[in-house]
């Protein structure tokens, strides 16, 4: 009987001895394939992340391109921060079907000239097309407190570069002619403030009248 008992413990003992190899390589096998698994989606999530950044890139492209009857661009130009009284900006906004331009008073927004033309399919295509060659919406991603422009570059002026759906917002670039507040804009900034201008026959002289010209002003970046 003891005989066979002990045989009994030594086929027992046998057997866990075979058994635990293949434990061991099985729960390898489950480790490394999960940790496989963890890789591929950390990977696939970072071709996401890198997606979704070129994809707002390139809202902001095909927004300027788009020469729908319900799209339009816009350029704001925000003078020196000053007295509410001396206070200065203007804003030119095109359109396929209208161009117009408008200056302001104050920080309120009191209007003090606004001009409004008529416009075309072909003469907005050509004025987009020309402003994507110089790179309207190129630009750098900022985050919220970089982009708050409020007390941005106030001894001289920050340009706000934009294209609109319905009059809202698409994308927004911004930059100022203050060497340390250069933001978000990567475009040729003085080419396009000048052909924003030129959409305007008296868009020069309105910026003049309100301090806010050109000539000589903008530090280029």
């Amino acid at each position: 009987m003891k005989y066979t008992h002990d045989s009994h413990n030594l086929h027992n003992r046998n057997t866990v001895a075979r058994f635990v190899p293949i434990l061991l390589v099985v729960v390898i096998t489950v480790i490394a394939v999960a940790a496989i698994i963890s890789i591929g989606q950390t990977l696939m999530g970072g071709d996401d992340a890198r997606k979704n950044t070129s994809s707002k890139e390139d809202a902001g492209k095909t927004a300027l391109l788009s020469t729908s009857a319900n799209r339009s661009v816009r350029l704001t130009v925000r003078g020196p921060i000053v007295a509410e009284e001396k206070f200065r900006s203007y804003e030119v906004t095109v359109s396929p079907d209208s161009r117009s331009m408008t200056t302001y008073e104050g920080y309120l927004d009191k209007q003090l000239t606004h001009k409004k033309l008529s416009n075309n399919y072909r003469a907005y295509e050509e004025f987009v097309y020309a402003l994507d060659k110089r790179k309207m919406m190129d630009g750098k991603q900022l985050n919220d407190q970089q982009n708050d422009l409020r007390g941005i570059c106030a001894s001289g002026k920050v340009y706000m570069f934009e294209t609109l759906l319905d009059g809202e917002e698409v994308k927004t670039l911004w930059t100022s002619d203050c060497g340390g507040s250069k933001g978000s804009a990567q475009a040729n900034v003085q080419e396009v403030l000048e052909m924003f201008l030129k959409q305007i026959p008296d868009g020069s002289k309105m910026a003049s009248q309100v301090g806010l010209n050109q000539e000589g002003s903008f530090l280029k970046l």
